[in-house]
């Protein structure tokens, strides 16, 4: 069944399926980016990293977005981000949020937010619609899209959704990802899966069918590939690699 025809059937026939030919994605992330917003309505767009950890302020997560410059110096000075209204949803759900306001200010009492809010305010940041989406590396991004029309129909909003995905499909597939600096056997991944496992050489060989001193050539061969210093390095480089 065509996506077109699976569509109406489950009530979204407005929305418009691209196919990879028929699609021709701007070589420009920022334009691909800014057309999505205006031909949702949208004034403002903003496509960052989702805080976490020692990384959470807007800075650090801010990867592009076409708010002025002094924006994003003040909401970054006021360190706002990782506790924003708008971040403390998207935590809380895996759907869409909207705001009538106040969606980047902080959730907790702040006498920042008066100030912050005001100067979103005063930009036209009436109305804000976000979401996260996940890369094929599973790297969560926060798209937040701002202005003063309505709220999203619901059709509205899942086209605008998957539009989105199609962007972050090409945004990731153009990042420049590390790579081992030689491909990995499957044997040399299979010795490197059991030793993450806390196995033993000895016990891996017992697994494996093969000798103890086989599979101590798999680990260092392994080793050598991943440029690591002993099987702890090895397997978490495996991992960062998404080997395992």
């Amino acid at each position: 069944m065509r996506n077109e025809e699976r569509a109406v059937q489950d009530g979204a026939a407005n929305i418009v399926f691209l196919s990879s030919e028929k699609s021709s994605p701007s070589p420009d992330p920022k334009e691909r980016l800014a057309r999505l917003a205006k031909a949702a309505g949208f004034n403002h767009y903003l496509f960052a990293g989702f805080p976490h950890g020692d990384n959470g302020g807007f800075a650090g997560n801010h990867i592009f977005s076409n708010w002025p410059d002094s924006l994003v110096a003040a909401y970054d000075e006021d360190d706002l981000f990782h506790n924003s209204a708008l971040v403390s949803e998207l935590r809380k759900s895996s759907l869409p949020v909207s705001f009538g306001g106040g969606a980047f200010e902080s959730s907790v009492t702040n006498p920042k937010n008066e100030r912050i809010t005001g100067l979103f305010r005063e930009l036209g940041f009436r109305r804000t619609f976000a979401f996260v989406l996940h890369d094929a590396d599973r790297q969560p991004y926060i798209f937040a899209f701002s202005g003063a029309r309505a709220d999203l129909s619901r059709e509205e909003a899942m086209a605008h959704v998957f539009s989105a995905m199609e962007f972050l499909d090409v945004y990731a597939r153009l990042q420049v990802t590390e790579q081992p600096l030689e491909n990995l056997s499957s044997r040399e991944i299979e010795c490197l899966r059991w030793s993450a496992a806390g196995k033993s050489s000895d016990e891996i060989a017992i697994i494996l069918e093969l000798s103890p001193h086989t599979v101590v050539g798999y680990l260092k061969s392994a080793m050598r590939k991943l440029d690591s210093v002993n099987r702890m390095q090895a397997v978490a480089r495996a991992f960062r690699y998404r080997l395992l």
